[in-house]
C-alpha cells in the first residue's frame, strides 16, 4: 500500500474517495462540516432521515456530488464524540477498509487523523491507522493457485492533516506507522507457512536475509556448534526430527557501542507433535504456529531496522520442530542444559522450555540490560486470558510494567502474572535439578518458574502468547502479536515514545 500525508481545503480534494467522521447525536468531525457546507447541508439531510445515525462502525457510501471533486463520499459511524478511543479508531478503520476493498475503490483520502482523542496526538493516530489498514489488507493466499484479483484492490491511502504545523511530525509517523505493520505482517507470514516449508532453516535463511536488506548482524549456530557450547536441553527436543535445530541470532546496532543491549528471545518451534507425549490430531495442524514467538521477534527487529530506531537490539531465536521419533526424548530422561543444570522431562510436550532455557542462558553473554522472551509456551495461559491478553512473568516488576503500558498503548494488551517461590515448589524432582512440567495446576506459572531458573542474572520478562499468536476457525492465521507491544517497549527505551 502507498501512503501519503496531505493537507488542505476538504472541499478542494481531488480523490476517488472522502472518508469522514460521523457522531452520535447529529455530530460530525471538522472536515465532515466543511463538506457538508460545501454541499449545501448534504450530511446534515442524511442525518434528519435517519439514513446514518453515527453508531459507531456504520457506513454509507454516497456517488458522486457535484458541487466536490472528489467522486465519493464515505461517511463513517464513530459512536459518541466524548467517547471516542484508540480502540474504536482501530474498528472504524477496519470496517472502512472492509468497504473500500468489497466497493473496489482503490484510493481514498482519509479524514480520521484529525479526529481527537485523549492520551494522543496526531502522530500516534496517523501510525495507528496505517497499521490497522495494512492489517485488514494482508491476504494469507501466498501458496494459492487461485489468488485474489487484487487489480482493483486498494492501493493508496491519502491521510489528510489540517495543520501545517503537524506536517513534519506526521511524516515521521507515516514512516513509523509502515515501518511497524511491515514487522506484524512479516511476523504473520512467518507463522501462516506450513511446517514442511517454514523449517528451521528455513527460519535461518530469513532471519539472514533480512539482516542483509537491513544493515543487521546475523550469526547461525547449527548442532555441531550447539553441542560445543553444551546446549543439552535444546537439541535434545531436536533429536526426533530429520531437521536439524539452528539458534539464530540478529543484531540491530542503534546505540553506542558502550549501551547494553536489549535481548528479545523467541520460541522457534516451527512444528510441535508434542515428540513421545504427541497430541491429539484434532488441530494438530495450528502447530506450525508454535513459532510465532520466534516469529513476531524476527518482525520486530524488521520494524525497528526500518525505524532505524537509536538502540541496541538483539535476537535470540532457538528453533527447532518437536517429533515423535526412535531417537526423541522419552517420558523420563534427563538431559543437562548449558546452565549445567538438570532437567528431568515428564512430558515431552512441555518442549519449548527446553529450547528457551539454553537461549536464555547464552543470552548472558551479552550483559543485556534486560531480556524478554516470547513464547507460545502453555495452553494453561489460554484457559487464564483467552485470546484478549497475553501473559507477562517477571522476576522485576518495574520490567512488567514496562510491558504491560506498552500493550496499553500499542493496542496489544498484556496482563502480569505471579511467579511466587509457592509455585516454583512444583517443578520438584526426585532425580534431577528440576522437572520441565509442575503438574496440572497453574501450567502457565509454573513453565515460566521453570524459565526463572535461567534469569537470576539478569532482568527478564517472559510473555506467553498462546492464546493471542494466532485465530482459529473461519478467521484462522496468525495475528503477529505481539510485535507491537514489543516494538512500543522499545521505542520507550529508545526515548521516542
Amino acid at each position: 500500500m502507498e501512503y501519503k500525508i496531505k493537507r488542505g481545503s476538504p472541499e478542494k480534494q481531488r480523490s476517488a474517495c472522502l472518508v469522514l467522521a460521523v457522531f452520535e447525536h447529529q455530530a460530525m468531525s471538522l472536515s465532515a462540516s466543511i463538506i457538508d457546507k460545501t454541499t449545501d447541508g448534504i450530511i446534515t439531510a442524511l442525518i434528519k432521515r435517519g439514513d446514518i445515525t453515527g453508531e459507531c462502525g456504520e457506513i454509507v457510501l454516497l456517488p458522486r456530488v457535484d458541487s466536490l471533486p472528489a467522486e465519493r463520499i464515505l461517511l463513517v459511524g464513530c459512536g459518541s464524540q466524548e467517547e471516542f478511543s484508540s480502540r474504536k479508531l482501530n474498528q472504524i478503520t477496519a470496517d472502512v477498509i472492509q468497504k473500500l476493498q468489497q466497493s473496489k475503490i482503490n484510493e481514498a483520502t482519509f479524514f480520521l487523523p484529525e479526529l481527537n482523542i485523549e492520551g494522543s496526538d496526531i502522530a500516534r493516530r496517523i501510525e495507528q491507522i496505517i497499521i490497522q489498514a495494512e492489517y485488514s489488507c494482508y491476504q494469507s493466499d501466498a501458496l494459492k493457485t487461485d489468488k485474489k484479483n487484487n487489480s482493483k484492490a486498494l492501493k493508496r491511502i491519502t491521510l489528510f492533516i489540517g495543520d501545517s504545523s503537524s506536517l513534519a511530525t506526521a511524516r515521521q509517523a507515516l514512516i513509523t506507522g509502515q515501518a511497524i505493520a511491515s514487522g506484524v505482517n512479516l511476523a504473520r507470514q512467518l507463522g501462516d507457512l506450513p511446517g514442511n516449508i517454514c523449517t528451521p532453516s528455513y527460519l535461518a535463511d530469513q532471519a539472514k536475509e533480512l539482516a542483509r536488506d537491513f544493515k543487521m548482524k546475523a550469526k547461525i549456530l547449527n548442532e555441531k556448534a550447539m553441542e560445543k557450547l553444551s546446549m543439552g536441553s535444546l537439541l535434545s527436543v531436536s533429536r526426533g526430527s530429520r531437521q536439524e535445530a539452528r539458534l539464530i541470532i540478529l543484531e540491530h546496532k542503534g546505540g553506542a557501542d558502550k549501551d547494553a543491549p536489549i535481548v528479545l528471545v523467541g520460541k522457534g518451534l516451527t512444528f510441535d507433535a508434542g515428540g513421545i507425549s504427541i497430541k491429539p490430531s484434532a488441530a494438530m495442524d495450528e502447530m506450525k504456529y508454535d513459532m510465532c514467538g520466534g516469529a513476531s521477534v524476527i518482525g520486530t527487529m524488521r520494524a525497528i531496522a526500518e525505524m532505524k530506531l537509536p538502540l541496541n537490539v538483539i535476537a535470540i531465536v532457538p528453533s527447532s520442530e518437536n517429533m515423535p521419533d526412535g531417537d526423541a526424548n522419552k517420558p523420563g530422561d534427563i538431559v543437562t542444559s548449558m546452565s549445567g543444570q538438570t532437567i528431568e522431562i515428564l512430558n515431552t510436550d512441555a518442549e519449548g522450555r527446553l529450547i528457551l532455557c539454553d537461549a536464555l542462558t547464552y543470552a548472558k553473554r551479552f550483559k543485556p540490560s534486560a531480556v524478554i522472551d516470547v513464547a507460545t509456551l502453555t495452553g494453561a495461559c489460554v484457559v487464564a486470558l483467552g485470546a484478549h491478553a497475553s501473559g507477562v512473568f517477571s522476576n522485576y516488576d518495574p520490567l512488567a510494567r514496562e510491558l504491560i503500558d506498552a500493550g496499553e498503548k500499542s493496542l496489544d494488551r498484556a496482563w502480569q502474572m505471579p511467579l511466587w517461590d509457592d509455585y516454583d515448589k512444583q517443578l520438584k524432582s526426585n532425580f534431577a535439578d528440576m522437572a520441565n512440567i509442575g503438574g496440572p495446576k497453574a501450567g502457565a506459572v509454573t513453565a515460566a518458574c521453570f524459565l526463572a531458573r535461567y534469569t537470576k542474572a539478569y532482568d527478564w520478562a517472559h510473555l506467553d502468547i498462546a492464546g493471542t499468536a494466532w485465530l482459529s476457525g473461519d478467521d484462522k492465521g496468525a495475528t503477529g502479536r505481539p510485535v507491537k507491544l514489543l516494538c512500543e517497549f522499545l521505542r520507550g527505551r529508545a526515548g521516542l515514545a
